[in-house]
């Protein structure tokens, strides 16, 4: 992953953290647990980076209620 991925995926932990009101270190674990981080953000990264947050919340988010990491 390079710098510019990494940073990318620290802002989406960071919004995500935000908006579920859950600490970054816990949005991490459970993106990274339900394979969300390394199968889906990371190598969506050349698509995503182009939306605007709003946009990625609720991608993310629905996603991870797919996933069952999110109620």
């Amino acid at each position: 992953m390079n710098e510019e991925v990494l940073r990318f995926v620290t802002y989406c932990i960071s919004i995500l953290a935000g908006h579920l009101k859950m600490s970054q270190q816990e949005v991490y674990r459970r993106l990274k647990s339900s394979g969300i981080l390394y199968d889906y953000i990371v190598p969506s990264y050349d698509v995503l980076h182009t939306f605007g947050s709003r946009y990625l919340i609720e991608d993310i988010t629905g996603y991870m209620r797919e996933k069952g990491v999110l109620e």
